[in-house]
């Protein structure tokens, strides 16, 4: 059965919303302002995406061709796509982890694992690319499980897992709600919350939650949430601008990447979110025509909608 047309704008709109907070993100790492910004990329003529893109859609081929989350197949999609290009801006952690799979013959989980002292990985990986994983179990009660297990080839510190079942949540909770009724904020705040199984990031959420409600400025935001490199310091900020811009895809992308830290997936995580809240109509037209490999990231995020447990 065919999925209606909101479903699918959605699911276009969380996945080229997301490639292109990573490309516009990544051109905001030269430090311009915003009217800077949007002269660079209406003089660019191909949006480039880093490795948060490469990996979404390493995790959307693998969802589509299982049908479910398999760690070997995902693991070795996502290691495939890195051995085609590694050019991409991978951080040190997968191609580690890649290599401890081919020379020592270890699952991916198992790999991941002995990062770091044996502790894993709570870098912000397993959220940047988690986006078909909160699209393709939209409507099942175990999205955050199922995000848990695809973080888990890369991540398996629990603040690393924590969040990408956070952000998986809430793409799949902004699928199921209609922009054209009053923002639910309460609600979706308190579900974040509810979501964070850690302490570290529910403390967060639960801080996000107030920021947001006393209005807090993006710059006392950024300051108190941080935006860095690591889970617990990025994604919260990466869902405030969201929820302080939940019906501008622009201005939830510009305020994501525009002040400092670890741009380009702040961008990605915040305008997954966005796009599956506003759909694809939402984003402009000139910036999506302009995206690398956009028709194929499309092509992805329409097998998903038709696929996916709604």
């Amino acid at each position: 059965m065919r999925s209606p047309p909101e479903v699918r704008s959605k699911f276009l709109g969380a996945m080229v919303g997301s490639a292109l907070g990573d490309a516009i993100g990544e051109l905001a790492f030269r430090g311009l302002g915003e009217a800077a910004l949007r002269e660079e990329i209406a003089r660019r003529s191909e949006l480039i995406y880093t490795d948060d893109t490469a990996m979404s859609i390493g995790l959307a081929e693998s969802l589509i061709q299982v049908g479910r989350l398999d760690e070997q197949h995902l693991g070795d999609t996502f290691r495939a796509n890195f051995q085609r290009e590694p050019w991409r801006g991978y951080a040190s952690g997968p191609p580690t982890i890649f290599r401890l799979v081919e020379r020592r013959g270890l699952s991916y989980s198992e790999a991941a694992r002995s990062l770091f002292g044996g502790q894993g990985s709570f870098g912000n990986g397993a959220a940047m690319r988690v986006a078909p994983v909160g699209l393709f179990f939209y409507a099942s009660p175990d999205v955050g499980q199922q995000a848990r297990i695809s973080a888990s080839v890369t991540h398996v510190h629990p603040i690393g897992m924590d969040g990408a079942a956070v952000l998986a949540w809430a793409v799949a909770r902004a699928v199921k709600l209609s922009p054209q009724d009053p923002f639910p904020l309460e609600d979706f705040t308190q579900g974040l919350v509810a979501q964070a199984q850690t302490s570290v990031l529910r403390e967060k959420m639960a801080l996000l939650k107030d920021l947001i409600a006393a209005g807090a400025s993006p710059s006392e935001a950024a300051g108190r949430l941080g935006r860095s490199v690591t889970m617990h310091e990025s994604l919260p900020f990466a869902l405030y601008a969201f929820l302080r811009h939940p019906h501008s895809f622009e201005d939830c992308l510009f305020c994501a990447i525009l002040h400092g830290g670890d741009r380009d997936t702040l961008g990605a995580m915040a305008c997954a979110v966005s796009g599956a809240y506003l759909g694809i109509e939402a984003i402009p037209q000139t910036w999506r025509e302009k995206l690398e490999n956009r028709q194929y990231i499309e092509q992805l995020a329409l097998q998903l909608a038709e696929m996916s447990q709604g």
